[in-house]
């Protein structure tokens, strides 16, 4: 799948422009991931932001007993690691791929260039983030209260 097609069906990157669209395009890279292969673990330093182009990853947290904990399955094409990216902090979970998998990669160095070029197309995009972050968020709050 094209690069710019990827972008373009985001929700993360609806209200860019065409020519921002092509920009990031340009700035993105495609990683393949079989499946069970890590995508960052756990304690890595966040640095860039994913989204899925096909397949599916699995969000996971090793428990202090060593167990895993599934947290969420995500699948195209929406994205993941942006966490990261905002606070410049380590990874609080793993992210593998449950099927074989295709990721986007945008890193914290091309969002930069992307801002410089296009400063109010990032401005898009931040807001896009905090947006899945507060829904992510609530949906977090509702399954833990279920289960309380």
């Amino acid at each position: 799948m094209e690069k710019l097609s990827v972008i373009s069906s985001s929700p993360l990157f609806e209200m860019l422009s065409p020519a921002e669209l092509a920009r990031l395009a340009e700035l993105a890279r495609v990683q393949r991931f079989n499946a069970g292969d890590v995508v960052f673990e756990e304690g890595d330093l966040g640095d860039s932001l994913f989204v899925i182009v096909q397949g599916q990853v699995e969000v996971v947290r090793r428990q202090p007993t060593g167990e895993v904990h599934p947290l969420i399955t995500l699948s195209a094409p929406e994205f993941f690691g942006e966490m990261g990216l905002i606070d410049k902090d380590y990874r609080s979970a793993t992210v593998r791929a449950k099927t074989d998998a295709d990721l986007l990669q945008l890193t914290a160095q091309d969002l930069r260039a992307f801002r410089q070029s296009h400063g109010d197309g990032f401005t898009f995009v931040v807001v896009n983030i905090a947006r899945s972050l507060s829904a992510r968020l609530r949906e977090a709050n509702a399954r833990l209260a279920g289960k309380a």
